[in-house]
């Protein structure tokens, strides 16, 4: 196994409002995700230290771009996120290894700075239950 950058990202798809995949790697400018568990501290008064349990799964982040209202592309698949309330597939996937889930997309915020940038970003978290797994 060799070490890799980012680039040259393979795929990031993002289902449209009628659940089409859309392609929206060249507006999207950075990327995070986070994939926590959950944690009950079931320490009794009897420990010198904190005992845990593992609980749920999850999966949030934010996508940050560049607004592109060309078809199919990053407007054209987020502007609906106000008005529509369906889970959208995100799919990432890097160097061969493949991450999607359903998510809800929970704002669709755009930003003009003052120095003329027109930007956007757009939260997510798991939708469905099912947990997050690189395949």
């Amino acid at each position: 196994m060799a070490k890799e950058s980012g680039l040259g990202w393979t795929t990031l798809n993002v289902d449209d409002s009628a659940g089409s995949a859309r392609d929206i790697r060249n507006d999207v400018t950075n990327l995070d995700w986070s994939m926590p568990r959950g944690v009950q501290d079931v320490t009794g008064i009897d420990k010198s230290a904190i005992e845990r349990l593992l609980l749920l799964a999850d999966f949030s982040g934010t996508m940050n771009g560049v607004f592109d209202d060309g078809s199919n592309l990053a407007h054209s698949v987020l502007k609906t996120v106000s008005s529509t309330s369906v889970n959208r597939t995100i799919g990432i996937v890097i160097s061969g290894q493949t991450l999607n889930n359903e998510c809800l997309i929970t704002d669709y915020a755009l930003t003009r700075a003052a120095s003329g940038e027109f930007t956007w970003s757009a939260p997510f978290s798991l939708a469905d239950g099912n947990v997050p797994t690189w395949s």
